[in-house]
C-alpha cells in the first residue's frame, strides 16, 4: 500500500507528530509558526503562516497531501483543492480528539504501530496527571488568559487540561466555543468577580507581562495575584493541539496546581 510521501504541513502539530511518528521525511515543507521540534525550522521549508497563506509558496514543494487545522485554514485548504491537491483538515478540539489526530495521521504515512505507541504514552501521561489530582480534595479556580487585549479565555483542550491537573475552569461556558471572538472577556471585572486561585497566562505568540495583570484596576482583589499564583505556560507548549499540549502543557499545569496546593495546605 502507498502512502503519501510529500505532506504541506499548514500547522504546527501535524509537524510535531510526523517527526514523533519517524515520519519526518513526509514533510515537504511546514508551518512558520513550528517551533517543535526544533530541528524542523533547520531542515524544513516554510512554506504558509497559519489563518493566511499563498498558494504559489504551498504548490511550489508539489505536495500530494496538504494538512491543515480548523475553519481558519478552510480558505487555503480550498484553494488547494481546487489547484488539484489532496486536502485533509483536522478539527480536534480536545484532548480525545488530539489522540485521534495522532491515529489517523500514522495511519496516512503507514506507521500504524508507531502512531499506537505514541497515542498509548500519551495516555500514560494523561492518566498519571489525573492520579496526581486524585490525590487533593480542593480544586483551585484557573483563569486561563489566551490573550490580552482583548482579554481572551482558554480555548476548549486548554480547559480541559487544566481539569485533568485538578483545576476548575473560571470561564467553562466559554471554553467550550471554538471561535476565539465568542471567548472574549468584555468586562475585566468578571474575572474578579470569579476569584480564580491560579492566573495562566499564555498569549499567542508574545510573552506573558504578569505586571500588567497587576496594574489592571480592581484585580488585587483577585486571590491568584494576593498570593502570587500567576503563571506563564508559553503557547507552543499548550495552545496547538497536538502531543506538545499533553506532554509539555499538561506537566506544567499539574505542576501549577501541585504549587498552590502545598501554599493551601
Amino acid at each position: 500500500m502507498s502512502h503519501y510521501q510529500r505532506i504541506a504541513c499548514l500547522s504546527t502539530e501535524s509537524v510535531e507528530t510526523l517527526y514523533a511518528l519517524g515520519a519526518q521525511d513526509c514533510i515537504a515543507g511546514i508551518s512558520g509558526f513550528t517551533v517543535r521540534p526544533p530541528e524542523a525550522r533547520r531542515e524544513k521549508p516554510k512554506i504558509s503562516g497559519f489563518s493566511s497563506s499563498k498558494l504559489e509558496r504551498i504548490l511550489a514543494v508539489e505536495p500530494d497531501l496538504a494538512i491543515g487545522f480548523s475553519n481558519l485554514q478552510a480558505d487555503v485548504c480550498r484553494d488547494l483543492a481546487q489547484a488539484g491537491v489532496e486536502v485533509h483538515v483536522f478539527n480536534q478540539r480536545g484532548v480525545d480528539g488530539i489522540l485521534r489526530m495522532v491515529g489517523a495521521l500514522a495511519a496516512m504515512v503507514g506507521r500504524d504501530e508507531a502512531g499506537r505507541l505514541l497515542v498509548a504514552d500519551l495516555r500514560v501521561q494523561i492518566d498519571a496527571a489525573r492520579a496526581r489530582a486524585a490525590q487533593w480534595t480542593r480544586r483551585p479556580v484557573v483563569y486561563f488568559e489566551e490573550w490580552n487585549e482583548p482579554l481572551m479565555s482558554g480555548i476548549g483542550w486548554a480547559a480541559e487540561l487544566i481539569g485533568i491537573a485538578g483545576g476548575a475552569d473560571a470561564f467553562p461556558e466559554l471554553s467550550t466555543q471554538h471561535g476565539a471572538r465568542e471567548r472574549i472577556i468584555a468586562d475585566p471585572m468578571e474575572v474578579v468577580r470569579r476569584a480564580p486561585d491560579i492566573i495562566i497566562g499564555s498569549w499567542c505568540g508574545k510573552k506573558f507581562q504578569p505586571d500588567q495583570l497587576r496594574a489592571r484596576a480592581g484585580w488585587d482583589a483577585i486571590p491568584a495575584l494576593k498570593n502570587n499564583m500567576l503563571f506563564e505556560i508559553k503557547s507552543p507548549d499548550i495552545l496547538s493541539p497536538g502531543p506538545s499540549a499533553i506532554t509539555h502543557g499538561l506537566r506544567q499545569m499539574s505542576d501549577i496546581v501541585a504549587r498552590w496546593q502545598e501554599l493551601a495546605a
